[in-house]
């Protein structure tokens, strides 16, 4: 039982690793960072208040540099943001995708498995890297907070970190229904996507008259100032982004088992 699970998991560790101690390290070196950068962020965050469209983009007109979840949200925010949605992107692109372009599709369904059942456990796969790289992740957030000696914001870092594993759970999801249309992999289609949705986001804070962006990019309810003003994630953007997922996972339960394998 679970023997693809399994596999896939063994097949994608040195990715997982590579990935997790990516993001892990610059989230630790930035907060380690903070000490040291805790006078000067006041009067940089006079200067950010001042700049506009700018700050609006970020949602730095609406937080405090000078305290240390103020400058988590900006800062960490977009570590987690930009690295664990590419991670999930890049990841979900090629998990049914990438028989055909190793060319071991025969091998595989020449097994006694079902090709849903294929689907099924190569999405808790996915699931399950996802989730253990937040975990670890969240993990070392927290040991590196208590390194430096700072009080720990609980509430607030737990609700951004969730609203990121949303965030790359979404991506993965649509990602997963794209990878069953794919022959080749879609390297290009992952990285593109998820900068596409960074971008929507930053375009939605900065025009009130395009604000309807933000219910169609993940980005929108992983905004740290809101998720540090209100204290919870905005329901409206997140209702919009699980339906986005669950398409996507139907578009992979739907097309895969009809597919011509090569």
């Amino acid at each position: 039982m679970m023997t693809l699970v399994k596999h896939e998991l063994k097949q994608g560790f040195l990715s997982f690793v590579i990935w997790f101690v990516s993001i892990a390290f610059m989230m630790a070196i930035c907060i380690i960072l903070f000490p040291e950068m805790k006078g000067q962020m006041e009067d940089v965050g006079d200067v950010f208040s001042s700049m506009g469209a700018f700050t609006a983009a970020f949602g730095m007109d609406r937080l405090n540099f000078g305290s240390l979840i103020g400058f988590y949200g900006v800062e960490c925010g977009n570590i987690l943001g930009l690295g664990g949605g590419l991670y999930a992107s890049l990841t979900a692109t090629s998990f049914l995708s990438k028989e055909e372009k190793d060319k071991t599709a025969e091998f595989l369904l020449s097994q006694p498995i079902s090709r849903i059942r294929i689907i099924s456990e190569k999405l808790l796969a996915l699931m399950i890297e996802i989730t253990v790289m937040n975990l670890l992740i969240y993990l070392v957030a927290l040991g590196s907070i208590a390194f430096i000696g700072e009080e720990i914001p609980f509430k607030e870092i737990t609700l951004i970190h969730l609203a990121y594993y949303l965030l790359q759970v979404e991506l993965a999801s649509i990602c997963f229904g794209i990878s069953a249309f794919l022959r080749k992999g879609g390297l290009s289609i992952g990285i593109g996507l998820a900068i596409m949705f960074y971008f929507l986001n930053i375009i939605a804070n900065i025009a009130e008259s395009v604000k309807f962006l933000k219910y169609l990019t993940p980005f929108g309810y992983c905004e740290a100032a809101d998720i540090i003003e209100s204290g919870a994630i905005d329901l409206k953007y997140l209702a919009v982004g699980i339906i986005l997922a669950l398409i996507g996972i139907a578009l992979a339960y739907l097309k895969y088992p009809k597919k011509d394998i090569h």
